[in-house]
Order: structure tokens, then C-alpha cells, then sequence
């Protein structure tokens, strides 16, 4: 399996060939197409991330007790389309009923679709719905998506992610099944058949939030999907569009920072190639161990840039590393701030800095330190989690790069004997037409954006119908909308969670409107049944 230098939280990490001669001016040449993007790598295990461990388990804590819940277990079919008798697995899911108004009432449910990680950090970190249920007397629901977690297939993650065979029923489809079985049967347990079900999602589970609603409709009213590139496969967008969002939101902060990243990946090179070269690069960036390479800090860089991109919070965040607030512009300061005469690479490291050690409590750097556990978004992305990635030339700061699908097959068959079906997620749940689509198949969804965030070149920025709603923010970034709130919050953050929750309020008095029509229809004509 590929190695990466460093934690790839949320994107597709461009790899490539080392120039052999000793110009600096040599271009970079692709050896991988790798094999995706990945998203919330940080929520992947409650494990803390270098020497951070007492710091962000106590904060993990804090955020626990924040929202009670009940944690619980339900018993799954490892396959839902075949009637093979094959082993069950349990699926962890947590629950609060603490301002559940109950059936009585026709209370509400939301339903949080879990993503690639353990469970507890997405709800730690997705406020938002826990802060809304008690106005709306709502249950919480957060279901584990399966191979991730807890919720391991065949006993264990050894196990689960043995081969191709044990890893087959992790798609997103057997995911979406999951969540519809668990939520079927909890609202016939608690004889709450008629009441409502609101989907939220951010990120691959705003993709889930999203589909769900579409081939699950009679499961849930409406869902909101945040920072979901539904649309970020083959054909559909530009796939440039990821690092250009990157590079403009470095260039939105400074243009000679823009410019001092854009010559860093040349000057690296030249300076790896030299005698003791990647000696001296080890002792610039502070890395725990010698480098092997330079394609690994090319690595290690590129994953600090996109995640910066995607966690450009406007205030002090703890979500992936923590980070100041605007952490771009921090970055940036560093980078311009240096005295004259301090070489780019310098500069480089002293502005990395702000991602990987803004707390000042690392030593040194980790390049092969993997505490998030992302191998099964690694075969999500072999085999149809297929996003194709670029850097162009002119307007990213990145080096020119071209998705090679050639290469990204082949290291997938090396690493899982699987080829990859980059046109299977447009056909399962629809994206060449997208407008189309969701026009005449679909309704209540909110996808929600910020334009800082690099997944919303591949997610739905435009109104498809009064009940289809793009919500865009130019200063908002990766799902930050569905975070708790803060006094910080700006106020274009505070107006957009209010428009969202006045969608949400119109779903469900339509759904009472329509659901007390039903009945008042079904006792006129002597009709008593009133479950769904």
C-alpha cells in the first residue's frame, strides 16, 4: 500500500516523480494519481495526534459532556442486497431523548450520518444539531457508519480489512441501508412510526445526508447537507477546482506568500539533490527522522495547505491540529514576516509551523505518524469514491499535476486487487445532470457552502427548486455551519444557521400539515389507522 509522510486528513495528496538531473527547473512528473481525497481524517480515532494527547483528550471530554448521550449497539446484515446468511455486525449509535417530545407529539428525529471516522468526534464536533433539538423537542441520532469506529464487520478492523472480500460491503450504498434499517426499527420500537426524521451530514456525510434523502424519501423529510462535493467524480466539475480554491485562498491573504509556496516545490527539489540535501531539509523541518525523500515533504506540505484550506475558521479552532483563527493569514504573516536574506525554504518551514505546531509542544515532526486510521477511506476511494484531482499550471500554487486514472488503477489493484468504477456513484445516485436530477427526483435538501472550503468546487452551489436551496458564504469553510456556536461566531455565520433552521421549521410544519390532513381524513371516513 502506498506510504504517505504524513496524515491525510480530507484530500487526494499528489504524488510525484523526482527530477533525476540537478536543474532546479526541471517539472515534476506524476508516479501516482493516488487514490482520493480524504476528508475528516481528524475524527478517523479518538487517538490524539502527536504530543498533543493530554491536551485533546481532555478537550474530547469537555466536548462529551457537553452533549449526553446514550451509547447503544444494533445488530446489522453485513450484506442488505443478497439473502446469503452471513455473520451481522453490531453498528454503534448514540442517543438522546433528553428534549425528545415523544410520539405523542410527533416529536422529531435527527438522524446525524456518521462518516468515515469514529462516531464520538462527529458529535462532538457537529453542535449545531445538538444545540437545535431541544427548541425543536427532537431526538439525536448518530449512527457509526460501518468500518469505521466501532462498528467493525467480522470482529475487528484486522479482520474487516483483511482483503477485498471481508473490505466488499464497505460502499456507501450498504452505509445508506444501514442507517435506514437502524432508524426503521428504532421508531417502531418506541411506537414512533409517524414522527418525522431530518437528515445532517458535513463532508462525506453530507454526501450520505444528501443521497439518502434522494433514494431513501419515505426514511426522512428533508436533509441538510454541508461541504458536500456530491459532485466531485468524473466529468461533473473541473478538477482543478480543489487546489485552486487552496491557492486562491493563500492568494486572498498574500500574493508573495501565494508566490513563496509556488517556488518552494523547485527549490526543494534542488536542495534535496545536493549532497547531505535531504539532511539539511530534515533539520529545516524539524523532522523526527531522516527523509527518505523529498516526494515525502512534498507530501507533508501539500496535506498542511489543503487542511489549512478546509479548516480556515475565522476563529481559534481544535478540529483537525490546533489552530489559531483565519489560520492562512497566520501562515502567511510567518512566511512574509521572515527578516530579508531568509531563504524560501526557510520561510516554508517557519509558516508550516502554524499547522503542525501552533501550540509550540512539538519537538519534532512525524512524517510516518498515522493516528487516524484512514485505510477504509482508502478502499472507499479505489473502488467508487473516485474524485479526481489536478493542479494546473497558471493559477495554482501547486506543482502542475494531471490526474493519471492509468496509475490510480494500478495502485489500487497493487494495494487491493480492485479496480476502481469512477462512473458508478453518477449512476447510483445521479450527478451528470445534477440540476435535472434533483429538479424532477428530489426535494428538501439544503446544500450548504463556504467558498473558502475547497470541496465546494465539487459540492451544489446553485438553487435547483423552493425546495432544493444553495446556501453560500464567501468566508465560510469545511462545514462550519454545522459546528457549535461560539460568542465569535461572525454574523454572517449566525444568520445562515438561522435560514437553515427556518428551512428545517418549514419541512416539518409541512410535514404536521400534510400528516394532519391524513388523519382528520382517515376519521372522517371511519378509517382509525393512523401509522405510517
Amino acid at each position: 500500500m502506498a506510504k504517505h509522510a504524513i496524515v491525510v486528513l480530507l484530500l487526494s495528496i499528489v504524488l510525484f516523480i523526482l527530477a533525476q538531473q540537478s536543474s532546479s527547473s526541471q517539472p515534476f512528473k506524476p508516479i501516482s494519481s493516488h487514490r482520493a481525497p480524504k476528508f475528516l481524517g481528524g475524527f478517523s480515532t479518538s487517538k490524539p495526534y502527536h504530543d498533543h494527547s493530554r491536551n485533546h483528550n481532555h478537550q474530547r471530554l469537555e466536548w462529551l459532556r457537553q452533549y449526553p448521550y446514550e451509547t447503544r449497539y444494533f445488530e446489522q446484515r453485513l450484506d442488505h442486497f443478497s439473502f446469503l446468511e452471513l455473520p451481522t455486525f453490531n453498528q454503534r449509535y448514540l442517543i438522546s431523548s433528553e428534549h425528545w417530545s415523544g410520539p405523542g407529539q410527533l416529536g422529531p428525529i435527527f438522524v446525524y450520518c456518521g462518516n468515515e471516522g469514529d462516531i464520538e468526534w462527529f458529535a462532538a464536533n457537529t453542535g449545531f444539531v445538538w444545540e437545535m433539538a431541544p427548541s425543536f423537542g427532537a431526538m439525536v441520532v448518530f449512527p457509526e457508519h460501518r468500518y469505521y469506529g466501532e462498528s467493525m464487520p467480522f470482529g475487528s478492523q484486522e479482520e474487516a480489512y483483511k482483503n477485498a472480500a471481508t473490505l466488499s460491503y464497505l460502499t456507501a450504498d450498504q452505509a445508506l441501508a444501514d442507517f435506514s434499517v437502524l432508524i426503521t426499527n428504532l421508531k417502531r420500537n418506541l411506537s414512533a412510526e409517524a414522527c418525522p426524521v431530518v437528515l445532517f451530514g458535513g463532508s462525506y456525510g453530507g454526501m450520505l445526508a444528501a443521497w439518502m434523502r434522494l433514494k431513501y424519501p419515505h426514511i426522512a423529510i428533508g436533509a441538510l447537507a454541508s461541504s458536500a462535493p456530491i459532485l466531485q467524480f468524473e466529468d461533473i466539475v473541473p478538477p482543478e477546482s480543489f487546489y485552486d480554491i487552496v491557492s486562491n485562498d493563500f492568494k486572498r491573504e498574500s500574493t508573495s506568500c501565494f508566490n513563496t509556496i509556488k517556488a518552494s516545490w523547485s527549490a526543494l527539489i534542488s536542495e534535496g539533490q545536493k549532497e547531505n540535501g535531504l539532511s539539511q531539509l530534515t533539520r529545516m523541518f524539524r523532522l523526527c527522522r531522516e527523509l527518505k525523500n523529498t516526494e515525502e515533504l512534498v507530501n507533508w506540505l501539500d496535506s498542511a495547505y489543503s487542511y489549512l484550506a478546509m479548516v480556515n475558521y475565522p476563529y481559534p479552532s481544535d478540529f483537525i491540529m490546533p489552530l489559531p483563527g483565519h489560520p492562512i493569514r497566520e501562515v502567511c504573516r510567518k512566511i512574509d514576516g521572515c527578516p530579508d536574506g531568509t531563504s524560501i525554504l526557510e520561510r516554508v518551514s517557519e509558516g508550516v509551523g502554524v499547522y503542525y505546531n501552533h501550540t509550540g509542544e512539538v519537538n519534532c515532526f512525524e512524517l510516518d505518524d498515522d493516528p487516524h486510521g484512514m485505510n477504509g477511506w482508502n478502499w472507499q476511494a479505489c473502488t467508487e469514491m473516485v474524485m479526481p484531482l489536478s493542479s494546473s499550471p497558471d493559477t495554482s500554487m501547486f506543482p502542475t499535476y494531471d490526474f493519471n486514472f492509468s496509475a490510480f488503477q494500478e495502485e489500487c489493484w497493487t494495494d487491493f486487487k480492485v479496480n476502481p468504477r469512477p462512473r458508478w456513484i453518477a449512476t447510483e445516485f445521479g450527478g451528470k445532470d445534477i440540476m435535472t436530477d434533483l429538479k424532477t427526483f428530489g426535494s428538501n435538501i439544503i446544500f450548504s457552502n463556504g467558498f473558502l472550503d475547497p470541496w465546494s468546487g465539487g459540492s451544489v452551489t446553485q438553487n435547483v427548486s423552493d425546495s432544493i436551496v444553495a446556501l453560500n458564504t464567501q468566508e465560510g469553510a469545511h462545514h462550519l455551519d454545522l459546528r457549535a456556536a461560539t460568542a465569535e461566531d461572525p454574523n454572517w455565520l449566525v444568520e445562515q444557521r438561522a435560514t437553515e433552521i427556518r428551512v428545517i421549521e418549514k419541512w416539518l410544519s409541512d410535514y404536521y400539515q400534510a400528516k394532519g390532513a391524513s388523519l382528520l381524513s382517515n376519521v372522517e371516513t371511519g378509517d382509525r389507522a393512523t401509522s405510517m
